[in-house]
């Protein structure tokens, strides 16, 4: 007995020995395991940097909470799992969920305090047994760090997809939102984009939203080019001092010298960013007495440059059957105005063919008016970000643009060999001077012939970024078009180009992340409602009913003698 209590006492030593040693290792080696066979919830490595910056408390207020239909109840279910990964790396970082329309009381004021952020809700359709009723949710989220306050999107507004498809691609971007909103608020802005003036280029008031969407991320500030014609030189080293230049639809000739500097700030390492319109041909022109307009080719003066760099922008319209959405008033005169949907084939929705993380899980972008992208073999890695659809073709210019073209009909006989038209390309690579072995336009000492290693994207339409105004003249949502209702992705698609060029950190990577959710057929479980209810819920109870009689009858006749 003295033996045998001896040998217990020292294996309880021994396991709690053990069980010290291991919460000691534990203490200062940490290390999560995930078990999905997607490995949904392995945090990538710029997550984990970006954790790393919060030094002081991060609150985030997910306002999914309450009793959600499933779909969204399976995005509130992955917000929060993903967050309590984040979570368990720094727990300066704290969460929770707030449902916004849990007290009627209070609803009201807090509703109309997320709207005025910009958190807009959705409505739901929920569908139970085949029948169909409405739901409202806010799919957003808040996260404040010193005093600073940034708005996470959790939905994916896609047009034409159904709500379980939103909420799928919106799981697969949940990472990304929420380490971009956490980079935004912990890091201090350090690049600086220039917004070209100076050629005519877009108003801002048009291309409001955008450049508010980036001013959250970078410095951002007007550079007018008026200043070449005196003082080039001086140009040029203030135009240095930017990370990125955008050129948004200028509608004049370029300079000669003007050129140069653009030449030079990217032959300097500068990252551009062109969306040019290579055809004057402008939507609001169609609405007159003849429905009619003339589209005709610009002079930019930029082809050479262009071509240099390994690109051509043609001078021709793109007509492609996959066009968006118009609205036209229809009826006899002396009649009430009716209005009716049209396929407007000049201004195409293109959907993204490749997994670039710029274009990834992105769905329709609409274009107005594009034009056609050569690309050319001189060194430079280019891809093709955007293309046309293959029942798509060129029209030359100058041409007539006539509102009567909804009523054509076409047939796919139309459209051998002419479509996928590239309207969107990354190049990347160390460019080469267009002014190499040419007389300069004016004098540079550190004139460049072959440039450092850059990127620069180039978009056959500037109006990609040109949000609509309201009836009061304010800017409505980038890729919303008021007279249809429909939602494109022109913003996630211009904002991922102006990461992707400016990304340091490798966010951008995160678009990549591939998770495999599966989904259950809504009409087969419609179909065996109560057969799988039966096989679920009432089998399991039979089993355990018949179990406890047999249990009952054996025992009651073992004990009974």
């Amino acid at each position: 007995m003295k033996a045998s209590t001896q040998k217990n006492a020292q294996s309880l030593l021994v396991i709690v020995a053990i069980l010290i040693a291991l919460n000691f290792a534990g203490y200062f080696v940490f290390h999560r395991f995930d078990l999905t066979h997607d490995k949904r919830y392995t945090l990538s490595p710029t997550s984990l940097h970006i954790i790393k910056q919060v030094q002081n408390p991060l609150s985030i207020k997910i306002y999914l909470g309450g009793d959600l239909p499933p779909e969204f109840h399976r995005l509130q279910l992955e917000t929060k799992q993903l967050l309590e990964e984040f979570q368990a790396y720094n727990r300066n970082i704290v969460f929770e969920l707030v449902n916004p329309l849990e007290n009627e009381e209070e609803s009201k004021a807090l509703t109309k305090e997320l709207f005025l952020k910009g958190l807009t809700p959705v409505n739901i359709t929920v569908e139970d047994k085949g029948k169909q009723s409405q739901a409202m949710a806010f799919p957003w989220a808040i996260a404040v760090y010193n005093n600073k306050e940034v708005n996470i999107p959790l939905l994916k507004n896609s047009m034409g997809a159904s709500t379980t498809q939103k909420v799928m691609t919106s799981i697969q971007h949940l990472e990304y939102a929420v380490a971009d909103a956490i980079n935004k608020i912990t890091t201090e802005k350090q690049k600086k984009i220039a917004v070209i003036k100076g050629n005519g280029e877009m108003k801002e008031i048009f291309m409001a939203k955008f450049l508010m969407q980036i001013r959250e991320s970078y410095h951002i500030g007007p550079f007018t080019l008026d200043s070449v014609a005196k003082d080039p030189n001086g140009t040029l080293k203030a135009l240095k001092k930017y990370d990125l230049a955008i050129i948004a639809k200028p509608n004049e000739t370029f300079s000669d010298e003007v050129k140069q500097v653009l030449d030079q700030f990217i032959m300097n390492g500068g990252k551009t960013l062109w969306l040019i319109d290579e055809v004057t041909a402008e939507m609001d022109s169609l609405y007159n007495n003849s429905g009619a307009t003339l589209a005709f080719g610009k002079d930019l003066n930029l082809n050479d440059l262009f071509f240099k760099y390994g690109f051509r922008i043609n001078p021709d319209l793109i007509k492609d059957e996959n066009g968006s959405v118009l609205k036209l008033a229809t009826g006899e005169p002396g009649t009430a105005t009716q209005f009716q949907d049209f396929n407007w084939k000049f201004a195409p929705v293109v959907y993204p063919n490749n997994a670039h993380p710029i274009v990834k899980s992105l769905g329709g972008i609409r274009l107005d008016f594009a034009n056609p992208i050569d690309t050319l073999k001189n060194g430079i890695h280019k891809t093709v970000l955007l293309q046309s659809s293959k029942f798509s073709k060129k029209i030359g210019t100058p041409t007539e643009i006539n509102l009567n073209i909804v009523t054509e009909e076409t047939s796919p006989n139309h459209y051998i060999n002419t479509g996928n038209l590239p309207v969107a390309v990354l190049l990347e690579g160390a460019f080469e001077s267009v002014y190499e072995n040419r007389v300069l336009p004016f004098k540079e000492t550190d004139f460049l012939k072959k440039g450092k290693n850059t990127k620069m994207i180039v978009v056959s339409d500037g109006d990609v970024i040109k949000n609509q105004l309201d009836k009061e003249g304010m800017p409505v949502e980038l890729g919303y078009d008021q007279r249809t209702g429909n939602m494109y992705d022109n913003k996630d698609f211009a904002l991922n180009c102006v990461n992707y060029l400016l990304d340091d950190n490798g966010l951008i990577n995160i678009r990549s992340k591939e998770v495999d959710l599966p989904l259950l057929d809504k009409n087969k479980v419609y179909e065996n409602y109560t057969k799988t209810q039966i096989q679920t819920i009432g089998l399991p109870l039979v089993i355990l009913g018949v179990f406890g009689l047999v249990f009952t009858f054996i025992r009651n006749r073992k004990y009974a003698r």
